[in-house]
């Protein structure tokens, strides 16, 4: 029997221009190539999950317009449940705008309201019950990840991507305060370096402050540099795996698929679910697009067989 992930949150297109450079203020660049995909924190999740084996669902919020169209679509070409996807007229579908350069600078704008208004309804609360995890993240309103920490506990496990620095998050209801009463709560806690700084205001030892914040399992992403996982009192370096890579955009939603299905859902130790994370985001790198490679078991699965562990 599959486990049932459900992603609660983002599902959008991405609207990629390749760009000459990415431009300082008053500058310009040009763009030399376009493309559209499909995006979203959890979205991403959800479809890596999906090609990893497992029953994924997603519960969003979009515009009736045509990018909501094409983003259930795509959802259902992965065989990700959309049922949960709600269009409401009157919003505007949100996504996101990347510039990226050949060589793999990018910048990232997210737009669109529909995000913003995400409420959990009663059916969506009866999709999650028959869960195994729900996965959100900092992009989606923090009334969110509220209510998923406060349901009752029957079995479900949380997790979290911060995924935003505190100005990013503002506009969604995060503070500082929040967070520190809602991320004990959660089972599984992630975050890329910035972000994590931006949370705890500049601390130069993030993974050390987070776990005296209570937070009893995470990671801590550095892209190329690898991660830094810990569970209770154990505390494990994960090195990136050399890849050429084509995109970046997604790697992180890799990563964390790649932790869901190997540390929560098979209940690997850390070291070993966070290499198979690891090969999961360097599979997906290869790929235009935040879910253009991600890979499936089997692709995962003959990686790591054929590529030595990276040094840490």
């Amino acid at each position: 029997m599959t486990a049932r992930v459900v992603g609660v949150g983002n599902a959008h297109l991405d609207l990629t221009h390749v760009v000459t450079s990415i431009p300082s203020p008053d500058d310009g660049a040009f763009a030399t190539d376009r493309y559209e995909s499909s995006g979203g924190v959890e979205a991403n999740v959800a479809v890596g999950l999906s090609r990893l084996g497992h029953d994924a669902a997603v519960i969003a919020r979009l515009g009736d317009d045509e990018y909501a169209d094409r983003v259930v679509e795509l959802l259902r070409a992965e065989g990700v449940d959309v049922g949960g996807v709600r269009i409401e007229p009157g919003d505007e579908s949100s996504y996101c705008l990347v510039l990226r350069t050949r060589e793999g600078e990018r910048v990232i704008v997210g737009g669109g309201n529909s995000i913003l208004r995400l409420q959990l309804r009663e059916a969506d609360l009866e999709t999650l019950s028959a869960a195994d995890v729900a996965v959100t993240s900092g992009y989606t309103p923090a009334m969110v990840l509220q209510a998923l920490v406060d349901r009752p506990a029957d079995g479900v496990a949380v997790a979290f991507d911060l995924a935003g620095t505190m100005d990013e998050l503002r506009e969604r209801g995060y503070t500082r305060s929040l967070l520190d009463r809602t991320l004990p709560g959660v089972d599984l806690f992630v975050s890329n370096e910035s972000a994590a700084r931006s949370y705890l205001d500049g601390s130069a030892s993030p993974v050390a402050t987070l776990r005296d914040r209570g937070i009893d399992r995470g990671a801590l992403t550095r892209g190329e540099r690898g991660a830094t996982l810990w569970s209770g009192e154990t505390v494990v370096d994960v090195p990136a795996y050399d890849v050429d890579v084509t995109e970046t955009t997604g790697a992180g939603d890799a990563f964390t698929a790649g932790l869901v299905d190997a540390w929560l859902l098979d209940g690997r130790p850390p070291e070993d679910a966070g290499q198979f994370a690891a090969a999961t985001a360097a599979l997906n790198t290869r790929r235009v697009g935040a879910q253009g490679g991600l890979p499936d078991r089997s692709a995962v699965d003959r990686w790591m067989a054929s590529h030595s562990r990276p040094d840490s």
